[in-house]
C-alpha cells in the first residue's frame, strides 16, 4: 500500500477520501470509493462488483447503458494501482449470476483474467449471485476465507458471526440530515466490534437503508437481542471525494 493511508497520518478533521480506523485489532482504511484497504497485508477487498449487470437486464427487456462492467473495472483497475495492493479479496456477487459469467465476451474475459493476474493473490469469495466462478478466470475461488484473524464471506451469518467477520451483500446505505436540514442518503460501511459490512463497489448496485430489520437484526446487542444495536455502530458514508464518520445514533429513519 502507499504510505499515505496509516492512520496516525490521517486527520479526521479535515475532508478525506480515506477513513482510518481499527476493527479486530488490526488498523483498516474505508476508501471513498467503497473498497476497503488493508495497509498491514497490502490487501484491497472489494464486494458486489456485479459485473454485467446491465447485460442481464437487457436479455430480461429493461435496457441499461452497457457500460458498468467498464467502469467497475477501471475504477478497481485504478485502485489497485494507486495503493498498489499485492491481494485483493472480491467479497462475492462479482458477477450479476451465470448466464453473463458464460456469455462474458473475449474482451471481458481477457479484462478479468489480467485483472487477477496483476497482483500476488486474488480471491474470489462466492456469493448468492455467483455460488461458483469458473477456474478459468484466474485467482482462488473460497466459500469464505480466514486470513491473519479477519473472517471473510459474503453475507454476514445472523446465526454463527465470526470474531472479526468481514462481509457485504446488503449494499447499505443510510440517511443523515444534510444543509437545510435535507436528508441526505449515501452509500456506506457499517460496523461495531464483531462486525463489518462493505457498500457495493459495482456500478449499477443499489442499496439497502441500515435501519431495514436484515440489517439492524446483525447488529443486536448480545444483552438486548432485540434492540438494533446502531448506537452502537460506527458508519462511513460515502460523498464524491470525502467520506463522513457518522454514529448511528445519528442517522435519520
Amino acid at each position: 500500500m502507499t504510505d499515505a493511508i496509516p492512520a496516525s497520518q490521517a486527520s479526521t478533521s479535515k475532508p478525506s477520501p480515506l477513513r482510518p480506523f481499527s476493527f479486530h485489532g488490526e488498523a483498516l482504511v474505508a476508501h471513498v470509493s467503497g473498497a476497503l484497504l488493508w495497509p498491514g497485508q497490502r490487501a484491497l477487498v472489494v464486494s458486489d462488483l456485479h459485473l454485467e449487470k446491465g447485460a442481464a437486464f437487457a436479455r430480461a427487456g429493461t435496457f441499461l447503458p452497457p457500460y458498468d462492467s467498464d467502469e467497475t473495472l477501471n475504477r478497481l483497475e485504478a485502485l489497485i494501482t494507486s495503493t498498489r495492493a499485492r491481494t485483493v479479496i472480491s467479497l462475492g456477487d462479482s458477477f450479476h449470476n451465470r448466464a453473463v459469467i458464460d456469455a462474458l465476451s473475449d474482451d471481458l474475459l481477457g479484462r478479468v483474467q489480467r485483472l487477477t493476474s496483476s497482483v500476488d493473490r486474488f480471491v474470489w469469495v462466492t456469493g448468492n449471485h455467483d455460488p461458483e466462478v469458473p477456474a478459468y478466470f484466474g485467482g482462488e475461488v473460497h466459500e469464505d476465507l480466514t486470513l491473519e484473524g479477519l473472517h471473510f464471506r459474503h453475507e454476514a451469518s445472523p446465526l454463527f458471526p465470526a470474531p472479526g467477520e468481514i462481509s457485504g451483500h446488503w449494499h447499505p446505505k443510510a440517511t443523515i440530515r444534510g444543509p437545510m436540514g435535507r436528508p441526505l442518503t449515501r452509500s456506506c460501511f457499517i460496523h461495531n466490534d464483531c462486525r463489518l459490512i462493505l457498500p457495493a463497489f459495482g456500478t449499477f448496485t443499489g442499496g439497502l437503508n441500515v435501519n431495514h430489520p436484515s440489517i439492524t437484526a446483525l447488529f443486536a446487542h448480545n444483552s438486548n437481542p432485540a434492540g438494533t444495536g446502531l448506537a452502537n455502530c460506527a458508519l462511513y458514508l460515502m460523498g464524491k471525494r470525502q467520506i463522513a464518520a457518522v454514529r448511528g445514533q445519528s442517522l435519520v429513519q
